[in-house]
């Protein structure tokens, strides 16, 4: 809207800003409206607001004038640090928003809160161009929107804004909210090819939660972003004063806590593959309604196999049928009643909105509301399982709802948890206090559903104790094996004999079985495939894992979960690679898929049968059918153990199908949900060699450093070469686009001689097919055709054809004989 210059005040020997508005904009204003709005702007004195000079117009164009500073905008920031620590990025919103507060209380609404408006001088915010703000009082009928322009930035606008609605004080604290997420996840919270697009989302998509991507910032933290980006207005905190209060005061006294993330929705089973629960609350209208669904996920908890058979397990499903009971007033005058009221009918009403769960409606636990009738006697009239108590105690300008979960008799399950939240914002925040409370239902009740159901499923004590030692120590074995392989495999082994003793307890019940698989497969993944002297160790235990999950489907046919973990043990025996006959092992892929396609017809949101089909299809060379289940994965459940593998399969299927945009994206997801793992540099280096990329050569110098870096160390040599490979790969395509250049060209090849390696590094022998997509990208076809020749000697199954058209790698070879030839000959 503007173009900014440094100039000298000569009259007081000091470095000025000039901001001068485009001509459009000027015109558009006009000359008396600018300087009275300018006037209004110019009264502002705050130590966090950027303060104004001077102003006036010269040759039609508007201009103001400001102190310059000698620092960088938070944008210079971001664009160098990608995501601040959190407690810097709430101190500079908390100073915005001082900011923010001060000019509100003038009338004023800035419009455009964004990082680039936001400068940082010694440390601290100074906000910035509050000379296109204008006063409410001033804006009458003079509405810069009438003109068909909305003043704002689409990334960080409102969606009343985006309308050409009017706007107040609300608009500016949601645009806070957009920046905040930004510093905190790397990106702003909506991102889209245009304008009228990103406006959209604001306006209908759901806001992201920022704990997944940093699982380090607090509770209070994500709940200020969503009650600051609230769809209406009157939904969200009525001042910056109410946004403090919920982002925490002082200054970072909440931003650095970490907590465990509530927002985990996945739960390891004792049944081998990742059974998912229902897709977080974030991620599914109504918001409140899929907060607690973790309530209503009992067989996943503990993988019991439901038929409805005679001999099936009895689950006692009087557990899943929950009475809330009116909240409590712990005040001293009453004065909380309504507040406990209104609590208690909004967490009942979101609950009911569960199909799954059974939820006494508020007219069926009206009638005992004030009256002092024990637990237990409600839980018989209303024939409920589990009620859940709360109280609303006053806190200063606080409330704390205390939640308690009783079961039929009127006893604890566990632990009490407790929510607080500032008093005067207690009802705009309604929604978002029904969630919190929805999710510590779900943490409280969860395990000892899982117990109660794992428990249902046998009446023999002694297997349900074994069981569950068993399980215990495989989720011990989980945590060791990053510190020591042979501490994981001794708890594995005590794992494995626990289970046994249960099954011999109990032999009709399927959960041991289940968990042996479990067990074995866990244990066999921990020997290395490329070592000779590990293979038959690893052999044995995937055929142990295959041998019982034959057993789990013998005892319950028509489990969807029986079949994901046959089909998962077949696809794991598969990689041992134990024959070379091809149709041997096209007929083992094929066994496999037909058991994972059986799980996922009985039950269509097992997220795990899809991310195992991912990997069997590709393996299948069917590009186009593991990116349908990739995608089918992580549409039902982002947050499953190997999201990290799904997101990496998402970037290369996309990009074997030629879709390039959408490999970066997935490939970029997977950077901010995962920083550390070494596999989203590397794709983020692979992004830059399509054909559709510009080859950056100091940024995949930089990234193959990355990975490099962050390579586990079993690995970490021969990624160092593979991405050496890229680099030279991306200077070659630089040189090839300048014509040809010689010295770029030279320096290609010295870097793809460099990276070769001999088996000690490159232990499969994939490097010559690497530096063959490296050599065919550049141009050096004759070169490129060669290694290609040399990897195919060594890899006979490679595929060359995605769809039935040649792969994008290969294409620019598609005319050489010699290339057909080896197409032809392929397997």
């Amino acid at each position: 809207m503007a173009t900014v210059f440094l100039a000298k005040d000569v009259r007081h020997d000091r470095d000025v800003a000039i901001k001068v508005l485009h001509p459009d904009l000027s015109a558009t204003i006009g000359t008396e409206r600018f300087e009275r709005e300018i006037r209004m702007a110019a009264k502002l004195q705050h130590p966090h607001i950027l303060g104004l000079y001077d102003s006036g117009s010269a040759n039609e164009l508007l201009f103001y004038v400001m102190p310059f500073v000698n620092g960088e905008s938070l944008r210079d920031r971001l664009d160098r640090e990608k995501q601040l620590p959190v407690d810097d990025a709430v101190q500079i919103v908390l100073e915005v928003a001082d900011a923010l507060g001060y000019a509100h209380k003038h009338d004023i609404i800035h419009r455009d809160i964004k990082p680039e408006n936001i400068l940082l001088a010694d440390g601290h915010a100074l906000v910035a161009d509050f000379g296109i703000a204008r006063a409410r009082t001033e804006a009458g009928q003079h509405k810069l929107t009438q003109t068909g322009m909305a003043v704002g930035t689409p990334m960080y606008m409102s969606p009343e804004q985006s309308t050409g609605e009017t706007v107040g004080p609300t608009a500016d604290i949601y645009s806070l909210g957009c920046v905040l997420y930004e510093l905190l996840a790397g990106e702003p919270p909506f991102t889209g090819p245009s304008a009228m697009s990103i406006m959209a989302k604001h306006a209908m998509e759901t806001v992201p939660s920022v704990r997944i991507v940093r699982p380090s910032v607090a509770e209070e933290v994500e709940e200020a972003i969503l009650a600051a980006m609230e769809k209406s207005p009157a939904d969200r905190p009525k001042s910056a004063a109410d946004f403090k209060a919920i982002l925490g005061s002082p200054m970072g006294a909440t931003a650095t806590r970490r907590v465990t993330s509530r927002y985990t929705a996945t739960r390891r089973i004792p049944s081998g593959p990742q059974v998912a629960l229902p897709a977080p609350w974030w991620r599914r209208p109504p918001v409140i309604a899929a907060a607690g669904v973790g309530l209503v996920a009992i067989s996943l908890g503990a993988y019991t196999l439901l038929s409805g058979k005679p001999n099936a397990p009895v689950v006692d499903e009087q557990l899943n049928r929950v009475a809330v009971l009116y909240f409590n007033d712990e005040s001293s005058d009453g004065a909380l009643k309504d507040v406990a009221d209104r609590l208690t009918e909004a967490l009942i009403r979101d609950l009911e909105r569960i199909p799954d769960l059974k939820v006494v409606s508020r007219a069926g636990i009206t009638p005992y509301r004030n009256r002092n009738i024990e637990p237990d006697s409600i839980a018989r009239a209303l024939n409920a399982g589990t009620l859940v108590s709360g109280s609303v105690v006053p806190a200063g300008d606080n409330v704390r709802v205390v939640l308690q979960l009783l079961d039929a008799s009127g006893t604890e399950f566990g632990q009490r948890a407790n929510v607080t939240i500032p008093r005067d914002s207690l009802f705009a925040v309604e929604e978002s206090v029904a969630g919190k409370v929805a999710e510590l239902l779900r943490t409280l009740l969860g395990p000892e559903i899982e117990l109660r159901e794992t428990q249902a499923g046998t009446r023999v004590i002694a297997a349900w104790t074994l069981y569950n030692r068993a399980e215990k120590l495989r989720k011990d074995a989980a945590r060791q094996a990053g510190a020591s392989r042979d501490s994981a495999l001794a708890t594995l082994a005590l794992a494995d004999s626990l289970v046994r003793q249960s099954q011999q307890a109990d032999p009709q019940w399927a959960d041991p079985i289940a968990l042996e698989v479990d067990v074995a497969l866990q244990r066999g993944r921990l020997y290395n495939q490329q070592k000779a002297e590990e293979r038959p160790e690893r052999a044995r235990f995937f055929q142990q894992a295959l041998d019982a999950s034959e057993r789990v489907v013998k005892l319950d046919p028509t489990s969807a979960r029986g079949f994901a973990l046959r089909g998962t043990a077949k696809y794991a025996q598969w990689t041992l690679a134990l024959t070379t006959d091809p149709d041997v092992r096209a007929n083992e892929l094929k066994a496999a898929t037909a058991d994972l396609e059986n799980a996922v017809r009985l039950e269509p949101d097992l997220a795990s049968a899809y991310a195992t089909l991912s990997a069997v299809y590709y393996d299948r060379k069917d590009r186009f059918s593991a990116l349908q289940n990739a995608r089918r994965a992580y549409e039902t459940d982002a947050y499953l153990s190997n999201a990290e593998f799904i997101l990496n399969r998402l970037f290369w299927t996309s990009s074997d199908t030629d879709n390039f945009a959408e490999a970066r994206r997935w490939c970029d997801e997977g950077r901010r949900r995962f920083p550390a793992n070494y596999l989203f540099a590397l794709c983020q280096l692979w992004s830059l060699l399509p054909p559709d990329a510009t080859p950056d050569i100091p940024r995949a110098w930089s990234l193959a450093a990355q990975v490099e870096s962050l390579a586990p160390p079993v690995t970490k040599a021969f990624q160092s070469r593979k991405s050496q490979m890229i680099v030279g790969g991306v200077i070659g395509r630089a040189g090839k686009a300048a014509g040809g250049q010689k010295a770029l060209m030279d320096s290609a090849n010295n870097v793809l001689v460099r990276a070769r390696a001999g088996r000690e590094i490159d232990i499969e022998g994939e490097l010559p097919g690497f530096e063959a997509i490296m050599r065919t990208q550049i141009g050096d076809l004759e070169q490129g055709l060669e290694m290609l020749k040399q990897y195919v000697a060594t890899h006979p199954d490679h595929f060359f054809l995605v769809g039935g058209n040649i792969h994008w790698w290969w294409r620019p070879l598609a005319s050489l004989p010699g290339f057909q030839t080896l197409k032809a000959n392929a397997r």
